[in-house]
Parts: structure tokens; sequence; C-alpha cells
């Protein structure tokens, strides 16, 4: 081997390469010829560099594999470890007040991310893991319900799947119900003070009342049960009691029905209101509704204590004093012929129905008789009708009934 030769194979050469380099030498040597000297040290070098080369080089590649291989490894292990770990949720129990709206159609999901959006979840996957292990999640109702802020997602959850819990206001308003009682029942059933329900009836455009109404909610604030929300206006609520009148009034097909007994449809609204009151019972309402288109037909004064008392307001019974009936008002009824002016009250559907359909009969006085828990009517103000007063007058010094 030539000192270049050895030189350039020395650094890490060890004598079993030199072994085997030297064969190869001496073979190549002799079928190259004895002067080949460069031909035979870079044919000797070339492989031995290249595999030095090739060495670094998949080492190198083992490396990054290596580090990428732990890279991932590491990341995959965040996430799973992430994804088994439980989702971010308040120890609870909570603090301060939210009121929270369940929507029709509404997922868990969106409700889990609104409650979070409101401060009462810490997450929303947290509030979707206790709805998964709750069955009643399922069948959680619409409406509003009281939370607090930083509750547990399974708290929060007890809460919504609870009917009891759903936050609403009933306010019932029986048949016959005059605006002023409507008025107190709101005010003591609601947040609403007297003074906002009062604006409101004053300005009948919010209402949108008839124009048969001339402005006046007597009479159109139908008698039922309403739900009122927390996010309610004492507006919202009047009209719910505009729209149902309307309903119902289209389902009697009362402007119809009204020509046939030569009213238009706010008289029908005036004799229902009146029935409310004469009547002692719903039986007896076609009957007191006969007795008065009677009374009208013949041109006489309708005399009904009931008219007058809404004008002086008196409660507890159903008499009037003489002061009260020498009133110069159109509704009293003992010195004006006709119907008052207007409803005396909110007439409810069975009323309406009377007024629409009367009883046949000449009747033209009637009583109630609340011993009896009926009405008695005549044709005259004869013997009869005479004792039948006295008697309910006897009757009423020592009930309260009347």
């Amino acid at each position: 081997m030539s000192d270049f030769g050895r030189m350039l194979g020395s650094d890490s050469d060890t004598s079993e390469h030199e072994d085997v380099h030297d064969d190869t030498h001496h073979d190549t040597h002799q079928q190259a010829g004895d002067g080949d000297d460069y031909y035979q040290t870079f044919h000797r070098e070339r492989p031995r560099r290249r595999r030095r080369r090739g060495g670094g080089k998949a080492l190198l590649v083992l490396v990054v594999i290596a580090v990428l291989v732990v890279g991932v490894g590491v990341v995959g292990f965040g996430r799973l470890k992430d994804r088994l770990a439980p989702a971010p949720d308040y120890p609870g129990p909570g603090t301060g007040s939210v009121s929270f709206q369940v929507t029709q159609g509404e997922s868990v999901a969106n409700m889990g991310n609104g409650l979070k959006a409101k401060g009462v979840v810490k997450s929303t996957d947290a509030f979707i893991d206790a709805a998964k292990k709750n069955d009643r999640s399922s069948s959680i109702q619409v409406g509003y319900y009281q939370l607090k802020k930083q509750m547990k997602a399974a708290d929060a959850l007890a809460v919504l799947v609870d009917p009891d819990n759903i936050q609403q206001t009933s306010v019932t308003i029986p048949e016959g119900a005059r605006v002023r009682d409507i008025i107190t029942t709101i005010v003591k059933r609601t947040k609403f003070t007297e003074a906002q329900v009062n604006a409101v009836l004053k300005d009948p455009t919010q209402l949108g009342l008839p124009a048969a109404a001339g402005g006046n909610p007597e009479g159109y604030l139908f008698p039922a049960t309403y739900t009122v929300t927390p996010d309610e206006t004492p507006a919202q609520l009047l009209q719910q009691m505009v729209q149902k009148t309307e309903e119902v009034e289209q389902e009697l097909d009362l402007v119809t029905k009204a020509k046939a007994v030569n009213l238009d449809p706010e008289q029908v609204f005036t004799v229902a209101s009146i029935l409310e009151y004469e009547a002692n019972r719903a039986a007896d309402y076609p009957k007191v509704a006969r007795v008065i288109y009677n009374r009208l037909n013949k041109g006489m004064a309708l005399q009904l204590d009931s008219t007058v008392s809404y004008l002086s307001q008196r409660k507890g019974d159903v008499w009037t004093t003489a002061a009260e009936r020498a009133s110069d008002s159109k509704y009293n009824t003992y010195k004006n012929t006709g119907l008052p002016p207007g409803p005396i009250g909110n007439p409810g559907e069975a009323t309406l129905k009377a007024a629409l359909a009367p009883a046949k009969g000449s009747w033209l006085y009637f009583l109630p008789d609340y011993e009896n828990n009926t009405t008695l009517f005549f044709d005259e103000d004869g013997p009869a009708r005479q004792k039948a007063l006295a008697d309910l007058k006897k009757y009423c010094q020592t009930h309260d009934s009347c």
C-alpha cells in the first residue's frame, strides 16, 4: 500500500479492514498493472468514505424519527389526557341570581352554551356530561328558571329537569270581573304596579282594542287564566286578554249572530256583562237575556241594579239606594231606557252565547232566589212577584250570599 493510501485510510480503519483492503489491492494490482497507484488508492478509499457518510445520515434520520415519535407521543398523550380528564366544572353551590330561559326545540348543547354565557356553568361539556347521566334531561320543559352563577353543572341540570322550578305567575280573571278588579288582581299576582297597568289601559293603541270599544277596555279583557313570564310587560299581558276576546268572538261568529238579535257586537258584550251579575246560575242566562230583550222591545227601562252599582262601585250586595238610582248617568237604567253605553264587566263565553241565543218566553221581570239557587221569572208585576220580592229582602237580611 502506498503512503497516500495509508494516510487516507488511517483515521478509522482497523487491522481487519486493512487485511480486507490489502487483498483487494493485491487482486486489483495484478489486473491493472503495477503503476496504477491512484486508481488503487481511489478504489480502496471510496467505499470506506461512502459507508462513513451513509452511516451518519442514517443515524441522523433515526434521531429525527425518534424526536418526532416522542413529540407526537407527548402531544397525543396530552390530548388523550384532556379527553379522559373531566370537563371544567365549578364546585358550586354558586352565588347570586340568574334568570335563564329554555326555548322550544332547544338542544342540551345549546342550553349548555347559554348557561356558560351567563356564567352559570364553567363549560358546555360539563353540562352535557351531566345531562348524559340524567334520564330526565330529555324532558326539560320550556320556560324561565332561576339559577345561580358558578353552579356545579349537575346542580344546574337538577333545577332545569324539575318543572316545579319553572318561573311563571298565573293570573286568573273570573267571569264578569270589572277592569278595576282586574287591575287589583294583576298588581297582587305580579310585579307590575298599579300605575304601570293603568298607563297601558289609558292608551288603547297598546291594547289593540276594536273600534267598537271606543277606547274603553271594559268588556274586552277576556276572563281566563293567563301565564306571566319574568320578561313579560303589562302591555303584553293585557294584549293577551284582548286577543283572547277576539278569538272567542270569531269562534262564536258573534258579528253575524248579533244581527239576529238586532244588536251590534258592542251591545252583545254589554248584555252578556249584565247577565254575569243578574243571573244566579248559568242555566238561567238565556232566560234573563230574554227578559232584557222583551223590555227593550217594549221601550221599558231595564231597571237593573247591576248597572247602577257599576257606576257607584257599590259592593257587598245586589241592592242600590235611592240616591244611587237618582244619578243622571247613562248607566242608570232606572232613569234611562235602552242598554247602558257599554259593558259593565268582562263576560265569559257562557254569557256571550246566551246573549246571542236567548230563551223563548214572554217574561218581563225576574228575581234571584238565593235560598233555592235559582231565578224566578214573571210576565207582570203582580202579587206573585211582590211576594217573591219580599221573601228575597227578608232572606238577604240574614244571609251574606246576596
